[in-house]
Parts: structure tokens; C-alpha cells; sequence
């Protein structure tokens, strides 16, 4: 059986950037993180603005996009897990969202 061990110190965030399609993470140790926002349905549907609001959380153990109520974990990004978000979480994120803006959502959720 093999197990994953994340340092903890080293892997925390210390820059965001966000392309398009990818959301991009500095750490601690030198080591950059990329993961396309399709992981990430709430950022994928946020505008550029939304995504650039973002802080993070637990010292760099995770960002936090305040405008959209998404939160990120470095521990989760290095494994490679996706969002948890559900069909109808999201449904109803999408709903809100609409209601509230007044624009038609871009794109299903990915995940399913």
C-alpha cells in the first residue's frame, strides 16, 4: 500500500494565479502547482474579478475566493482531488448565482 505524506510547512500557498483554464499555485518550497479550473466548478464560473478576490486560509494551508464561497486546500490540490461539489449543490450555486447577477450560467458542472 502506498501513502501519501504532505509536508504540511513546506506545501503551504504563498501566490495564486489564475489563467482562463488553470489555476496556478506557488508553495513555500519552490514548488508550483497547476490545476485545470474544470477541477474547480465554482472558479470556473467566476469572473475575472471574482477569481482575483481570493485570500488565503490556515497560514497557506488553503485559499479561499470569498465572491464565489469556494475554498481550496493545498493538501487536496497536491493529491490530486478534485472539488467535492455536488450536482446539486452546484445546481442550486448556479440558481443563486443567476438569480443574483442576472446572467445565464457558462457551463454544467464538470465533475459529473
Amino acid at each position: 500500500m502506498t501513502t501519501l505524506v504532505i509536508d504540511s510547512a513546506a506545501s503551504r500557498a504563498t501566490a495564486v494565479r489564475l489563467t482562463a483554464d488553470t489555476l496556478v499555485v506557488d508553495l513555500a518550497d519552490g514548488r508550483t502547482v497547476s490545476v485545470p479550473l474544470a477541477c474547480y466548478p465554482l472558479l470556473l464560473q467566476g469572473s475575472p474579478d471574482e477569481r482575483a478576490n481570493h485570500r488565503f486560509i490556515g497560514q497557506g494551508e488553503g485559499i479561499h475566493w470569498p465572491d464565489l464561497d469556494e475554498d481550496v486546500s493545498v493538501e487536496n490540490m497536491l493529491a490530486g482531488k478534485a472539488s467535492g461539489e455536488g450536482s446539486k449543490s452546484f445546481e442550486r450555486w448556479l440558481a443563486a448565482r443567476s438569480s443574483r447577477l442576472g446572467s445565464i450560467p457558462k457551463v454544467n458542472n464538470p465533475a459529473d
